[in-house]
């Protein structure tokens, strides 16, 4: 088979020998880095007779970048590599449909392991290691597993089961394989060949260094290890970052920080309050035709008090190791909340362990220095934290950011329906990044939605209008 003819065959064997192109390539650059062009060419003939995108073929291309110019194909990723139920395949194996359906999952399936198990070569960039986990997090989804737990090396997730590989030639079940792979130790090895460490000792190496989120993050788990000139170094990566992202949304929170109009409060008698229009149109009265003048015994001012009641509000942060964007965005985000008159904040970051970070909430340089990312999640310890600051629900609002995979979710769901109940406006969040993307446990959000509390897109915009239309 050479050249960028398919097979030349019709029917069951068709979609089958385009089905083992698919694989075969897989295979070939999963243990050879040398491109097999007979394979290329053919797999090149599949993927566009099955309507795919060829950047689906790219080596170098993330799934990230392949969703973002053809976003229909995200919800084919999903799930994508869940055992499907034996029984309900049967009478309908030899379907000619579900065995060109084979065929694209074989090519989506190839994609996503290739971008997760064959790794760059040599150094290691940091873009590259965010693109790889950002892949990983594709991979997860597939298999129907919770963020980070493939990384965490817990096999299993939601919907991944040791069955069988069905039959009629169907695609073998991959899911049984990978998650006791685990792929900590692949990102553990991409990290370790970032000689970051290294690269943090020599200030004239760390000064190159372009702060991203993926660096902050290993910076932010590292930090513990590192001291002298190398933590130096890496304490002002972190707060280039930060000053960066401050800047941006300090923008975004400016340019509609005002309330109503308070007209309980006179206006300044100044000449740039003059409402000129106003003092003309009551004075009309006093128009002298003869002297063609108008005597003006009252001046009018326009209102520049704006009303603004003392609000409370208090943001609770997952700071498990999948949430590390809403992390650094949430902390950023509520110092700059923080600064506004009469906004009184409390910031919250829990694993399974909660930590009020409201002493510090004015300064998120030293703020992201105290946080301690990655572990399980149990939003009940955060939770016994946040609920005696609501001393007023109306004047409260409650900004929960997680992915919600909770231990023990009837309890701590429960207990959010409460606040909601008191009066006070409870905003879920399923993560606050620039992407907008978010995971969010199913569970979570149908029950958020019933109760009038749907889960907030995950874009950072969104999120800053909600909280500008409550608080000002």
């Amino acid at each position: 088979m050479t050249g960028r003819q398919s097979p030349e065959v019709t029917g069951e064997t068709s979609h089958d020998n385009r089905r083992q192109v698919m694989y075969w390539r897989l295979l070939a650059r999963l243990f050879d880095h040398e491109e097999q062009a007979a394979l290329e060419s053919a797999s090149l003939a599949v993927v566009e007779d099955i309507g795919l995108p060829a950047k689906l073929l790219d080596p170098q291309a993330s799934v990230d970048s392949v969703v973002q110019r053809h976003p229909e194909l995200a919800a084919e990723f999903d799930g994508l590599m869940v055992p499907e139920d034996d029984a309900d395949d049967e009478g309908v194996v030899g379907d000619t449909r579900d065995r060109a359906a084979e065929v694209r999952r074989a090519a989506l399936v190839s994609k996503v392991l290739l971008n997760v198990f064959h790794s760059p070569p040599g150094t290691v960039t940091a873009g590259q290691l965010s693109r790889w986990q950002s892949d990983a997090g594709w991979l997860e989804r597939a298999l129907g597993c919770r963020p980070g737990e493939l990384r965490g090396g817990r096999a299993g997730g939601t919907g991944v089961s040791p069955t069988g590989t069905g039959g009629g030639g169907r695609t073998p079940d991959l899911s049984r394989l990978i998650p006791e792979i685990g792929l900590g130790s692949i990102e553990a090895g991409l990290v370790k060949r970032m000689r970051l460490r290294e690269v943090l000792a020599d200030p004239q190496l760390a000064g190159r260094l372009t702060p991203s989120m993926s660096l902050i993050e290993q910076l932010l788990r590292d930090k513990d290890n590192l001291s002298g000139v190398a933590l130096a170094n890496a304490k002002s990566l972190i707060r280039r970052f930060v000053d960066e992202v401050a800047e941006v949304l300090r923008t975004q929170v400016e340019k509609s920080t005002v309330g109503a109009l308070d007209r309980s409060v006179p206006p300044k008698r100044v000449f740039r309050n003059l409402d000129l229009d106003r003092t003309i149109w009551k004075n009309l009265t006093n128009w002298s035709p003869e002297e063609e003048r108008l005597y003006v015994d009252r001046l009018f001012y326009r209102h520049t008090a704006r009303r603004t009641t003392p609000q409370r509000l208090i943001v609770v942060v997952d700071q498990s190791g999948s949430m590390v964007d809403s992390m650094v965005n949430c902390t950023i985000l509520a110092s700059i909340f923080a600064g506004l008159p009469k906004v009184d904040v409390h910031l919250i970051a829990y694993d399974t362990q909660a930590l009020d970070l409201t002493p510090w909430v004015h300064d998120p340089f030293e703020t992201l220095l105290r946080t301690n990312l990655g572990g399980g999640t149990d939003g009940t310890v955060a939770m016994a934290l946040a609920q005696p600051k609501i001393a007023e629900p109306r004047n409260t609002v409650v900004v929960w950011i997680s992915d919600f995979y909770e231990w023990q979710t009837e309890p701590l769901f429960e207990s959010m329906a409460a606040i909601h109940r008191s009066g006070a406006k409870f905003i879920p969040v399923g993560s606050v990044t620039s992407s907008g993307r978010a995971s969010v446990n199913p569970w979570f959000r149908e029950r958020f939605k019933d109760q009038g509390t749907p889960v907030l897109s995950g874009h950072i915009r969104k999120l800053v209008h909600e909280l500008k239309t409550f608080l000002t």
